[in-house]
C-alpha cells in the first residue's frame, strides 16, 4: 500500500545539511484540512547567511505564516532548506523575500507572508517583509510579535 509519506526523501532518516538554498529539497504533504481557513506559523529565531561582499555572518529571525491550500510544508524539509542559507551569501531583502517565493512556489497557499528581522549589520537593523496578497477576509492572525531593534535602549 502506498502512502504520501513514502514519497518523501527527508523525514525519519539521516539528513545532511543542504549545500546552498538552489540544492535544498522542499517536500510537500497534502493538507488534512483542505478547504477550512486557519493559519500555520513557523518562528525560526537563529537563522543565519553571509553578506555576500564580506563574508561575515549575517542573523535573523524570520517569521512564516501561511494559510494552506492543498499542501502543507513537510517541517523537516523546511529546517533544512532554511539551514541551507548558513554559508549562502545573499543580501537580506534576497534571503527573505527569495525564501518566501521558493515556499509560495513549492505548496500553493492561499496566502503567505514572511518577515525577516534582520540584526545590526553596521550599526542599522533591517527587516524584510514579504507577501503574496491580501490576507484572505475572516482570517485570525496574530501580530508577528517580534519587537523592533532598541539595541542597549
Amino acid at each position: 500500500m502506498t502512502h504520501y509519506t513514502d514519497a518523501l526523501t527527508q523525514l525519519g532518516a539521516r539528513t545532511d545539511l543542504p549545500a546552498s538554498p538552489d540544492r535544498a529539497v522542499l517536500e510537500r504533504v497534502p493538507n488534512p484540512q483542505a478547504g477550512e481557513l486557519y493559519a500555520v506559523r513557523f518562528t525560526q529565531p537563529e537563522f543565519t547567511s553571509l553578506c555576500p561582499i564580506t563574508g561575515q555572518p549575517d542573523f535573523a529571525h524570520l517569521v512564516i505564516d501561511y494559510v494552506p491550500g492543498d499542501w502543507l510544508v513537510e517541517s523537516k524539509s523546511l529546517k533544512l532548506f532554511l539551514g541551507s542559507f548558513r554559508n549562502h551569501g545573499a543580501f537580506h531583502e534576497d534571503c527573505t523575500v527569495g525564501i518566501g517565493k521558493r515556499l509560495a512556489e513549492t505548496i500553493a497557499p492561499q496566502w503567505l507572508r514572511i518577515g525577516g528581522y534582520w540584526y545590526p549589520r553596521g550599526g542599522m537593523p533591517i527587516d524584510v517583509f514579504w507577501q503574496t496578497g491580501a490576507a484572505p477576509a475572516g482570517l485570525w492572525l496574530p501580530d508577528q510579535g517580534v519587537a523592533g531593534y532598541r539595541g542597549r535602549g
